[in-house]
């Protein structure tokens, strides 16, 4: 018995001890803080100081911050007038299979970069997707920054996106210490300001002992002058430079002998942005007319800078004569609802101050239908030309359909009107054939009765000859 009650007391430990064992693993694993699912994209170098001219390397880097992911997309946008891809090579990358080749536009300042790694995935703090080299333009501030596309991938097989956090890159890019002689320019004194105006001048110091100057202007940031003197003098002007970065490059000879050269950036456009149209609709009409501008347009060399508008009731000709424009971004609402006639002028300013006029007209016929140029607005339906258009045709081909059916209906009424007066007249006929066959009846019936009747006759007459041949035959007997 004792054995027993020891053999429980024992079973009963072991239990309880086992579970304080679990008890004490649960716990430690709700103490332990859940893994969150999250990734981040930065850039390596964030930033740094560059010469015009030099190239430099910046490499993108995930940290898939303790998951496994499988795939990856970049996608980086940079200004294209600070900074040109050279080499948007994979290098080192982690990527094992690339979806697409690597893709850059130097136009359009993108780049983009979409792979995957085999299963079961990757786990890293610092996993190289590629490494592009940008040769620096122009001085500036160029930020180079993740666009919302860019994705990373969990390694769960639903493709889920874990990306959070994203670092933009932000480089300087300056123009080299002279070297030779400082120069400046009474026409276009900034080096980074865009103008329109296209001779330019530049003028420089002459140290003691400097005789003769070379220079030149071109569009290579790091050009060198040949060592043929171009005289003495002081300044120089340039007419008709091409639209675009440019650069002006200077050294001086003294004791027989060239120094170093100095470069001067040049920003020119001469050129206004490109024609556009713009685009007149209604957003929404639940409180009323709501009539909105839509426009856009690009510039190739210094970039629009901003857009202004104005809006004239044509009825009102001091309006139209001297027409008040006020900056502005796309979509502006116009500030007219009621019936009538509106002209609306659209200024793109480029950002050397050239500008493009885009003109277009406005008619509300009522507060619930206007045209403008793009098409027709109907309460919150708006309908392009194209679509105005066929309308139109369709509506047209109904029409003629209808007509079309509408008098082969007609045509079919008469014919059927005709059928019956033949079918009619047919049918009389028929009756009077009716009628003479009934006469015709009618007729054999009596000549019938007449036959019977001669037939009766015939056969009285026969019995009387009969009966008196009889009784003649019987007298001579006796």
């Amino acid at each position: 018995m004792n054995q027993l009650i020891k053999e429980n007391h024992k079973r009963k430990a072991i239990i309880i001890l086992f579970s304080l064992g679990l008890a004490f693993l649960f716990n430690l694993t709700l103490s332990q803080p859940a893994k969150a699912e999250t990734a981040s994209l930065y850039l390596s170098p964030a930033s740094g100081t560059f010469f015009v001219g030099s190239t430099f390397d910046v490499s993108i880097f995930v940290n898939t911050e303790g998951n496994s992911i499988n795939a990856v997309q970049v996608d980086l946008r940079f200004p294209p007038e600070l900074l040109q891809v050279t080499s948007p090579t994979a290098g080192s990358s982690f990527i094992s299979a690339w979806a697409d080749q690597p893709f850059f536009s130097n136009r359009e300042g993108l780049i983009s970069f979409k792979g995957g790694v085999l299963a079961p995935g990757i786990n890293t703090s610092a996993g190289l997707v590629s490494t592009v080299t940008f040769r620096a333009k122009a001085p500036g501030v160029a930020n180079i920054y993740f666009l919302d596309s860019s994705k990373v991938l969990l390694a769960d097989g639903k493709g889920t996106d874990i990306l959070k956090t994203t670092v933009i890159g932000e480089y300087v890019l300056a123009i080299p210490s002279p070297e030779g002689p400082r120069i400046t320019s009474p026409s276009h004194p900034s080096l980074t300001t865009w103008y329109r105006d296209n001779n330019p001048t530049f003028s420089w110091q002459r140290g003691s002992g400097v005789t003769d100057f070379s220079y030149t202007l071109d569009q290579d940031p790091t050009g060198i002058p040949d060592n043929i003197s171009e005289g003495s003098q002081g300044s120089v002007t340039f007419n008709g430079v091409e639209n675009g970065l440019s650069y002006f490059h200077i050294k001086a000879k003294k004791d027989g002998v060239w120094g170093r050269t100095s470069h001067y950036p040049l920003h020119i456009d001469a050129t206004p942005p490109e024609e556009f149209k713009t685009d007149i609709r209604t957003i929404s009409r639940l409180t009323g007319s709501r009539f909105f501008a839509y426009f856009s347009t690009d510039d190739l060399f210094s970039g629009i800078d901003h857009y202004e508008i104005s809006v004239a009731d044509l009825s009102d000709p001091k309006a139209t004569i001297n027409p008040f424009f006020v900056e502005t971004t796309s979509p502006y609402r116009i500030p007219y609802e009621l019936s009538g006639k509106y002209m609306v002028l659209v200024n793109a300013y480029d950002k050397a101050g050239n500008s493009t006029q885009e003109e277009s007209i406005l008619t509300i016929v009522s507060p619930f239908i206007s045209y403008a140029d793009k098409g027709i607005q109907i309460k919150d339906l708006f309908l392009d030309w194209w679509l105005v258009y066929l309308i139109i045709i369709l509506i047209t081909i109904l029409i003629s359909y209808a007509v079309y059916s509408l008098f082969k209906k007609k045509n079919l009424v008469k014919r059927l009107k005709k059928e019956v007066v033949e079918a009619e007249k047919e049918i009389e006929d028929v009756r009077k054939l009716e009628k003479k066959i009934k006469e015709m009846r009618i007729a054999e019936e009596e000549t019938k009765k007449e036959e019977e009747r001669l037939i009766k006759e015939l056969r009285g007459k026969r019995d009387d000859e009969d009966e008196k041949k009889k009784n003649n035959s019987d007298n001579e007997i006796k």
